[in-house]
C-alpha cells in the first residue's frame, strides 16, 4: 500500500469516529474497586457506545464534541484476569488481563519521581519485586497550554525489569499496601523533578485566589514583555562584573545565565496540571500520595494558601473528596523550617489528609535521600487508617496544646501512639524565648504518655517554644509506633 493510501485510510478512520478508549485504559489495568468507575474515550458523534466488563453492561452515547463516557457500577476487587469490552458501530475495543482493587495516585516532584534503582539496597528490593497483582504506571512527563484529553504510556505488572525505574516511594507504598490489603493494587506515578505546586493546579483554581492569580499574571506579563536586547545588555554587564572579580581572585557563587526568552515550562502555573492531571480525569482511584515542596521552600508563606488549594483543585476535579497523603519535606541544608510548617498547617486545616513525617530519613547534603522505604512504609500506614478505617498507628505525634507554670511550657501532643518516647538519653530540638523573641536551647523532659516539659534557665518568662526549627533538625522525639513528632511552633512571628 502506498504512502498515501496509508494517509487516506486513516483519514477515512478518524473521519468515521472509530471508537476510542481514554489512554490510561490499557492491558494490565487496575480498575478501582467498591466504587462507580467512569469509562471514557471518543467516538463519532451520536454514535452509542457498550462497554461490557465482569458481567456488566453499561450504554452511552457520543456527544457532539466526540467524547463519550459511562459509568460502571460498583466492582468487587478480583485478581481474576478479564477484559474490558467497548463497542461501537461496528467497531470493538478490548484492553485485556484487567484487575479490580485499590488504585492510587502518586504526583510531586524529584522525591516522588525518584527511582527505586537509586535507593538504598535498591539490588536486593529489585531482585524481591516481581507481583502479578501490582500494577505499574507512568504518566510521561508533559507541559500543556490547556487542560489535555489524551495521556500515552501502558499499566504492567511489576517486576524487577519494570519498577527498577519507577518511582521507589510509590512502589514502597503499593507494596506494603498490597501486603495489607490482600488485592491487587495499581500505582499511577504522575511526577517531575523541580517542579512547583503552582504548576501542579489548574488554572481556575489559582485564579480564584488574589494571591494565586497573581502568580498567572506575573507569568503571563514577563512573556509578553520580555526585551531580547535588554536582556542581553543585562546579561553583558553581569557577566563582565563577574569576569572582572573572577580575575581579581575574589569569590563569585558562578556566572550569570545566558538570557532566555519566557515561554511555558514545567515550573509555570498550571502546566503539568494541564498535561499529566487532566487527562486522568475522572478516573476512579481510592487516593492521592504527594511528596513536593522543595521547589517551594522560598515561598513558605504563599505555600500554606497554595497547597489547600492544590488538594481543593483536585477533589473539585475528580469529583470526590478522596483522601489526600503527603510527605512532609526530609531535612536538607538548603530547606528552610517555614516550609514544613506550611505542610503542617494543611495537615491542621485541610479536611481528609495526613502528613507523613521524615526527620529521621532526610540527608543534609542531599535534597534526594535515597532511604525512601520508610517513606513509603508510612504513607502506607497512613492509608490503611485514613482509607481504609484499619486500626493502626499511623499519624505522628504533633504538637496540640500549649501551658504555661511559670517558666516552665507545658506541650501537650496528639498521635503519641502508645505514649512519647525519646530516642536517645535526652530530648533534642527545643527551644524557648522571651518577649525578646531571641529563642535559646531548653531543657525538655517526658511528662506523661502525651506531654513534654520545656524549660531554660535563660529564659524566665518565656513566652514561645519552638522544635526542630532548623534546615536540618536533630530532633528524637517519637511515639510508642515508631514515628518521628513533626517540627512546630507556637509563634507565629
Amino acid at each position: 500500500m502506498s504512502t498515501f493510501s496509508v494517509i487516506l485510510s486513516l483519514f477515512v478512520a478518524t473521519a468515521a469516529g472509530a471508537v476510542e478508549l481514554a489512554g490510561i485504559f490499557t492491558d494490565h489495568m487496575v480498575l478501582q474497586c467498591d466504587r462507580p468507575v467512569p469509562v471514557w474515550g471518543r467516538g463519532a458523534a451520536g454514535a452509542t457506545v457498550t462497554v461490557e466488563f465482569a458481567g456488566q453492561k453499561q450504554t452511552g452515547i457520543v456527544g457532539a464534541d466526540g467524547r463519550w463516557q459511562v459509568i460502571l457500577p460498583p466492582l468487587r476487587a478480583s485478581a481474576e484476569s478479564r477484559v474490558l469490552v467497548v463497542q461501537s458501530n461496528q467497531e470493538t475495543v478490548r484492553i485485556s488481563d484487567v484487575l479490580v482493587g485499590e488504585v492510587w495516585l502518586a504526583s510531586g516532584q524529584s522525591n516522588m519521581e525518584w527511582p527505586l534503582v537509586k535507593t538504598l539496597n535498591a539490588s536486593n528490593v529489585i531482585a524481591q519485586a516481581s507481583d502479578e497483582q501490582l500494577r505499574l504506571f507512568t504518566v510521561p512527563r508533559r507541559i500543556s497550554e490547556t487542560p489535555a484529553t489524551t495521556v500515552t504510556g501502558v499499566w504492567a505488572a511489576c517486576t524487577p525489569a519494570r519498577v527498577a525505574d519507577f518511582s521507589a516511594v510509590g512502589y514502597y507504598f503499593a507494596r506494603d499496601l498490597r501486603a495489607a490489603r490482600r488485592v491487587p493494587v495499581g500505582i499511577i506515578c504522575a511526577a517531575w523533578g523541580g517542579t512547583p505546586a503552582q504548576a501542579w493546579t489548574s488554572r481556575s483554581a489559582l485564579e480564584r485566589h488574589p494571591l494565586l492569580k497573581k502568580r498567572i499574571t506575573d507569568h503571563d506579563q514577563a512573556i509578553q514583555n520580555y526585551d531580547p536586547v535588554a536582556a542581553e545588555a543585562n546579561y553583558q554587564k553581569a557577566l563582565a562584573e563577574y569576569e572582572a572579580a573572577h580575575s581579581a581572585g575574589q569569590p563569585h557563587l558562578s556566572a550569570p545565565a545566558k538570557p532566555e526568552r519566557p515561554a511555558p515550562n514545567r515550573l509555570s502555573p498550571a502546566r503539568l496540571y494541564n498535561g499529566m492531571i487532566a487527562p486522568l480525569v475522572p478516573l476512579a482511584f481510592r487516593g492521592v500520595i504527594w511528596y513536593q515542596g522543595e521547589a517551594d521552600a522560598r515561598r513558605a508563606q504563599e505555600y500554606r494558601v497554595l497547597f489547600p488549594a492544590l488538594i481543593r483543585d483536585w477533589r473539585d476535579q475528580f469529583g470526590h473528596s478522596f483522601p489526600f497523603l503527603f510527605v512532609q519535606i526530609a531535612p536538607f541544608r538548603q530547606q528552610p523550617p517555614e516550609i514544613r510548617d506550611a505542610q503542617l498547617h494543611a495537615w491542621r486545616t485541610v479536611p481528609g489528609t495526613m502528613m507523613v513525617v521524615t526527620t529521621d530519613c532526610g540527608d543534609a547534603h542531599d535534597i534526594h535521600p535515597r532511604n525512601k522505604e520508610p517513606v513509603g512504609a508510612r504513607l502506607a500506614l497512613a492509608a490503611r487508617a485514613m482509607a481504609y478505617g484499619e486500626n493502626v498507628a499511623a499519624a505522628s505525634p504533633v504538637f496540640e496544646k500549649l501551658e504555661w507554670d511559670g517558666p516552665r511550657a507545658k506541650l501537650t501532643f496528639a498521635h503519641a501512639a502508645g505514649g512519647l518516647v525519646a530516642r536517645g538519653e535526652t530530648l533534642t530540638g527545643f527551644t524557648i524565648a522571651g518577649a525578646d523573641r531571641k529563642f535559646v536551647p531548653a531543657q525538655a523532659v517526658i511528662a506523661g504518655p502525651d506531654t513534654v516539659i520545656v524549660s531554660s534557665a535563660e529564659v524566665p518568662q518565656p513566652v514561645a517554644v519552638r522544635f526542630g526549627w532548623a534546615n536540618v533538625p536533630v530532633v528524637n522525639l517519637f511515639n510508642q509506633a515508631g514515628l518521628p513528632a513533626s517540627p512546630f511552633r507556637t509563634d507565629d512571628w
